[in-house]
């Protein structure tokens, strides 16, 4: 790690002023460590394989020097051609990359044009492809057919990006991704970004670069433990539902939230059973179309609401060695998508292996901000809890406990068990069933050709919102409050105030709604006979 001395800032690296200035506007006053390291290697045309942990700044790292690059090409160039390729193991992934370019290229008017071909309307991509776009950004499988098709040219391309390159094998992409080496220039820049150096980016490294630069940042794979920290809370299956109730009715867990589970039901039986406590939340699976799931994650990024539960079911397919056809292999949950401000990750289903922990981690505390993982632990998970447990110690170099216990005390809670029991227990595979496809049937709202009526149509845009109930499971009124005597002493100060702030706004609207009615009657010129 450099020291403040030779701390090398944005506008010491000879970058173009227009790409200053973006850099000003998104708000980054220094880079990143791993910014830092790998912008000026990259200006200087080397190979580069890029090791850093989740959440450091990775997709800036390359994003940056490659739209400087093309800058420097266009001053003198003759001809348009699409000079830079992007390759991402997941649809997601794509979206946000083409977002992070964008942002940082947004002063260069019409001279950068960037095209991302994760969308499924793949006539229109023929047509964008025509025009020799400078970037390209594209899932392995995508790409091969717009190659063999014949639709895009990349024998002049002068920069190849693979991110997250540890999972395009992983994914069951090695066949796509050597049949794209093929129609790739012999000379050109290569970039390997990825979390993890395994085995498959080794095999990329001599299929795709020529003497690189290694950047294996000295850091641990999560944020310093003043920055995040681990809890858990010992439970079993049936007490889980009750636990995680108490925590969001009694405002226990603050902010933004992304709970994970292990399979894609799961998902949507959580989704129902929040729904009887009128806790608001959406769900995001590989099952869900990729407009579905990347506006869900827009949305929450922006702010419209602050539960997501997201499954990691690729874990368990894994496993078992097979796939379900409806899952969509070009999905990433844990990995690589960007979950802005979230202060708690709780893994409600323990995860199956360390990696998988350490990436559901990397959701929160990205930047300077803080956050924290609460899991809850079984008897069942305790051996892969304490394997966690061990590659935490080894990551932060210490031989205290990481994973400390959550101060819970479920005697306190003891009402909400008989609760949420009966609301988990309505909870049917029938219900399940029918909430998955009731959430699949929103894509129609996603269409690209609505994005134009909804710009001007704000209102309607909240039909988009995918936090509303499903109503595949009946409602029952009386659990989306808290009774006071349910209520452990030691909370009732927290949950009295909270329910004075809500009582005192829904006063404040139905004074309104009374004047405003009253207003009327008074003034019986303002109302207009029906005829």
């Amino acid at each position: 790690m450099s020291g403040d001395d030779d701390f090398v800032n944005f506008h010491q690296m000879e970058l173009d002023d227009r790409i200053l200035k973006a850099i000003s506007i998104v708000g980054w006053a220094k880079p990143t460590l791993i910014q830092e390291k790998a912008i000026p290697l990259l200006l200087e045309g080397k190979d580069v394989i890029l090791r850093a942990r989740t959440g450091s700044g990775k997709t800036a790292a390359f994003a940056i020097p490659l739209i400087q690059r093309i800058l420097n090409s266009k001053s003198n160039a003759d001809e348009q051609i699409t000079s830079a390729f992007v390759l991402t193991p997941s649809k997601e992934l794509c979206q946000q990359t083409r977002q992070a370019i964008s942002q940082l290229s947004s002063l260069c008017g019409k001279l950068i044009k960037v095209v991302d071909l994760s969308s499924n309307d793949t006539g229109a991509q023929k047509h964008v492809l025509s025009e020799r776009p400078d970037i390209v950004i594209s899932t392995p499988g995508r790409i091969v057919h717009h190659l063999v098709s014949g639709n895009v040219d990349l024998k002049k391309m002068e920069v190849l990006v693979i991110d997250e390159a540890d999972l395009i094998f992983s994914y069951g992409f090695e066949k796509d991704f050597k049949k794209i080496v093929e129609f790739l220039p012999a000379i050109y820049q290569a970039m390997l970004v990825s979390a993890t150096i395994t085995e498959d980016v080794v095999e990329m490294k001599k299929i795709v670069l020529h003497n690189p630069v290694i950047l294996k940042l000295e850091e641990p794979d999560l944020v310093p433990e003043s920055q995040l920290s681990h809890q858990r809370i010992l439970a079993e299956t049936n007490e889980k539902p009750a636990i995680l109730s108490a925590l969001f009715k009694l405002h226990l867990l603050r902010g933004k939230n992304v709970i994970f589970v292990n399979t894609v039901d799961r998902c949507y039986k959580l989704k129902l059973f929040l729904e009887q406590f009128a806790v608001k939340s959406c769900v995001l699976n590989s099952e869900l179309p990729t407009s579905i799931r990347c506006h869900v994650i827009n949305q929450f990024n922006q702010g419209k609401y602050d539960i997501i539960i997201a499954s990691d079911e690729k874990m368990l397919d894994d496993a078992a060695g097979t796939t379900s056809s409806k899952k969509d292999k070009e999905s990433g949950v844990s990995r690589g998508i960007d979950f802005q401000c979230v202060s708690n990750v709780l893994n409600f289903d323990f995860p199956l292996d360390v990696s998988s922990y350490i990436h559901r981690a990397g959701r929160t505390a990205r930047g300077t901000n803080k956050g924290s993982v609460l899991s809850f632990v079984s008897i069942r998970d305790q051996a892969m809890n304490d394997k966690v447990e061990e590659r935490l110690k080894a990551g932060y170099s210490s031989e205290e406990t990481i994973i400390r216990n959550y101060q819970f005390k479920m005697e306190e809670v003891e009402a909400f068990r008989y609760r949420a029991h009966d609301a988990w227990r309505a909870i049917t595979k029938v219900a399940v069933h029918e909430a998955r496809i009731k959430e699949i049937k929103q894509e129609i709202f996603n269409s690209e050709k609505l994005k134009g009526f909804f710009s001007d149509h704000t209102r309607e845009l909240e039909v988009l919102r995918h936090d509303k109930p499903l109503k595949t499971v009946k409602i029952q009124q009386h659990l989306s409050t808290v009774p006071d005597y349910i209520v452990p002493n030691s909370l009732k100060r927290i949950a009295n105030s909270t329910n004075k702030r809500t009582r005192s706004t829904h006063f404040k609207k139905y004074s309104l709604a009374k004047a405003a009615f009253e207003s009327q009657i008074n003034n019986p010129l303002s109302c207009k006979r029906k005829k």
